[in-house]
């Protein structure tokens, strides 16, 4: 038998795998595939890091380290569910959760390194050994163009606007070399006193790679800080600040505290040696300042100018109006990549204390990819809100593959301790490249092999190919690393036939003109980008076009020829989880689990050549398709349809098409029983997933749950279960 791996991750999608994991295990048994659990969870990777200090019962093994072998190998099916990227107060939170159930595990400040290997985006770019294939399912696109999700008026005179900074920034220091062969490089800072601080030795690197070193200035950044907080105020418009701090784990925290720090100026201009001194820099998030307060013999006194700056500063984009939680309160909290595309169709507006939406200055420092935001918001004040009833659409092939680009930069992101140089310097003492830093700038390389550039290029070709939409490869060539891979593109794309093919190079700022202008017509454009705007690309078109990125087919063709299968974005989940403990309502969506397990099967298919799994997976299409139309998704109201009845609805509609299906006559005798008794039982099923909720429910945890806590939750009805066992066995 195949296997398939289905990860165990983190909140409202763990709580979804307990209730939707055995359905597929029981559908996909016949059709001899084994569905096997790998933990990836924040928590159970922090435990996997210190079995010396575990019972052999509280040890875990560290299952992203196998799946990231298993990764590079044709043998690989892996659905990976959203994780958790966690911040450090994320990161600080699970410790203390996996502290108080008896496991002896040390606190971050014991062994910061050992944590910080996982904290932030340390899933993704261990299991991406390929690069990204990302759209809109036919059926998904049909059915939102048939039931479009509401959209936010523009108006012309809106006041919103992107703020980010014109020099001293990542985007205007990069430099950009292309090693012409394979090389050990180190990273140095030469103080102005003529001493050595080793940066990072023993940087490995490959012929054709391409190497980018750049800075961002703190002293740039507190000016143009400075300014921003001036401007909401004098605008009247709500400040808010959106980075990305879970994935530059590094860098944005960093770039967080002089945010906090720039609006709460009076407080730190005031009392900001001790505030640094107790750790309350600002780059935890105003929430950890206001905690630690209370363990200070002045804490009130200093509280006392935070309030005052909230008073008198501009307001503040919110969180959590109601329990006033800011824009600053937690670094985690506000996600470029998802807060922008949501204020976009939100008509430009945050909400506000007064849990009203408001216009918005929105700031975001790194200038890199500011200018995509500008242009859709300078375009819906000129042309109104898009309508997704008649829109075109985007889907993304990205650059991810083997930590491609900034997001594989965490272990070369240095805050410089002291005024010097830069150097990257290779093997032979020859610098490479070079900056001249002040202390307090933020620092950093990233690294792009050549062999995942090819496949990017080969992926896009087909691409284009296969939907014969125009392609356009969203590169600048006045930044030093896109000037870089345009001639490797260019270079690249002679490999390949494209005759008859529509494929560009465009700037990031233009590429998003030329795709929003054409998707206001209902035509279609292939973005081809790299890490980064992978991401942002892969929230901010599909939460327009679908109001979700969530329904996106996400998939990742390995470069050993194996398949990884996403199944959306997270970003919503600890809400749903919060509803789940108060009403035991679980809203979570699952269809990116439904479009992604096709995929999966369909992989069986077409690389083992296993004919029922291609069975399973057309089926499994058709009943996706019936569930939308049939509206039976999750709704967000206590009381009516959620998680769990929505499985079951699938479960139901799934075993109704195998068991019509002629393809494969021994599944659909399996399957026509089963079909039977889910339409028969289907009232009094449904009635019981309705019964259940209403209630507080007990997880036993919420970074480490219980399994029997949550599958009493989620699998509450024996009815269902029943039929769903009697099938795997």
């Amino acid at each position: 038998m195949s296997t398939i791996i289905w990860t165990r991750t983190d909140e409202a999608p763990l709580l979804a795998t307990i209730s939707l994991k055995p359905i597929v295990e029981a559908f996909a048994a016949p059709a001899g595939i084994n569905v096997e659990t790998r933990d990836i969870s924040l928590a159970a990777r922090i435990v996997s890091q210190f079995p010396e200090r575990l019972t052999e019962s509280q040890r875990a093994d560290d299952h992203l380290a196998e799946l990231g072998e298993l990764a590079k190998t044709p043998e690989a099916n892996i659905i990976k569910l959203p994780n958790i990227s966690a911040s450090l107060v994320q990161l600080k939170k699970a410790i203390a959760e996996l502290q108080a159930d008896g496991y002896d595990l040390p606190d971050y400040e014991e062994a910061s390194e050992r944590y910080d290997a996982v904290k932030g985006s340390a899933v993704n770019p261990v299991l991406r050994e390929g690069n990204s294939d990302r759209r809109a399912p036919q059926a998904v696109k049909n059915f939102v163009r048939n039931h479009p999700h509401s959209m936010g008026e523009w108006s012309a005179d809106s006041k919103t606007a992107v703020a980010t900074m014109t020099e001293g920034d990542f985007r205007h220091n990069e430099k950009s070399v292309v090693m012409p062969d394979a090389d050990t490089l180190t990273i140095k800072l030469v103080k102005a006193d003529g001493t050595e601080d080793v940066l990072k030795d023993d940087l490995k690197v490959l012929k054709g790679e391409v190497i980018d070193g750049t800075f961002l200035s703190a002293s740039a950044l507190d000016s143009f800080l400075a300014e921003q907080v001036k401007r909401a105020k004098d605008t009247g418009v709500l400040f808010s600040a959106h980075l990305k701090a879970t994935m530059m784990k590094v860098s944005d925290p960093i770039i967080f505290g002089h945010v906090v720090r720039a609006y709460f100026e009076e407080a730190f201009r005031t009392y900001g040696d001790t505030l640094s001194a107790n750790g309350l820099n600002g780059e935890n998030g105003l929430a950890n300042i206001l905690t630690g307060l209370g363990g200070l013999d002045n804490g009130e006194e200093i509280k006392a100018l935070f309030t005052k700056g909230l008073d008198e500063g501009p307001s503040l984009a919110m969180v959590n109006s109601d329990k006033g939680i800011t824009n600053l309160h937690v670094p985690s909290d506000v996600i470029v990549d998802a807060s922008m595309p949501a204020t976009i169709r939100s008509s430009g507006k945050m909400w506000n204390k007064d849990n009203a939406l408001q216009d918005i200055l929105a700031v975001i420092p790194d200038s890199s990819y500011a200018g995509i935001y500008e242009v859709v918001i300078e375009d819906c004040k000129a042309n109104g809100a898009f309508d997704p009833a008649t829109m075109g659409t985007v889907p993304n092939v990205g650059l991810m593959a083997q930590k491609a680009e900034e997001y594989g930069s965490h272990d070369k992101t240095f805050k410089i301790p002291a005024s010097g140089t830069v150097q990257v310097v290779n093997s032979a003492g020859d610098v490479l490249m070079e900056h001249d830093v002040e202390a307090g700038d933020i620092w950093r390389a990233c690294q792009t092999k050549d062999a995942p550039i090819r496949d990017w290029v080969k992926l896009a070709v087909n691409r284009a190919r296969l939907s014969g939409m125009k392609t356009i490869f969203w590169l600048d060539p006045t930044r030093a690393h896109d000037a870089n891979l345009i001639n490797l593109v260019n270079t690249y794309l002679g490999d390949h036939d494209t005759e008859g093919l529509d494929i560009s190079i465009e700037s990031p700022v233009d590429a998003t003109r030329i795709s929003i202008e054409r998707i206001r017509k209902g035509e279609d454009t292939v973005s081809v980008t790299g890490n980064v705007l992978r991401d942002y690309n892969t929230d901010l078109f599909p939460i327009l076009e679908l109001g979700t990125s969530a329904k996106m087919l996400s998939v990742v063709p390995l470069m050993a020829g194996g398949g990884l299968f996403e199944t959306g974005a997270g970003g919503s989940a600890p809400k749903h989880v919060q509803q789940v403990l108060k009403e035991n309502h679980l809203r979570w969506d699952s269809l990116g689990e439904f479009l992604a397990l096709a995929e999966s099967l369909r992989h069986e298919k077409n690389e083992r050549g296993n004919a029922k799994a291609g069975v399973l997976a057309d089926a499994l299409d058709k009943a996706t398709e019936r569930l939308l139309n049939e509206g039976k998704s999750p709704s967000r109201v206590v009381g009516e349809i959620d998680n769990r009845g929505s499985h079951f609805y699938l479960a139901a509609f799934w075993a109704k098409e195998l068991a019509n299906q002629t393809e494969d006559a021994e599944l659909a005798e399996v399957f026509g029983p089963v079909a039977e008794e889910l339409a028969e039982k289907a009232d009094s099923i449904n009635q019981g997933l309705i019964d259940v909720q209403g209630q507080p429910v007990d997880l036993g945890g919420y970074y480490w749950p219980s399994i029997p806590k949550m599958l009493e939750v989620m699998r509450p009805v024996d009815e269902f279960n029943q039929i769903i066992n009697q099938l795997r066995k």
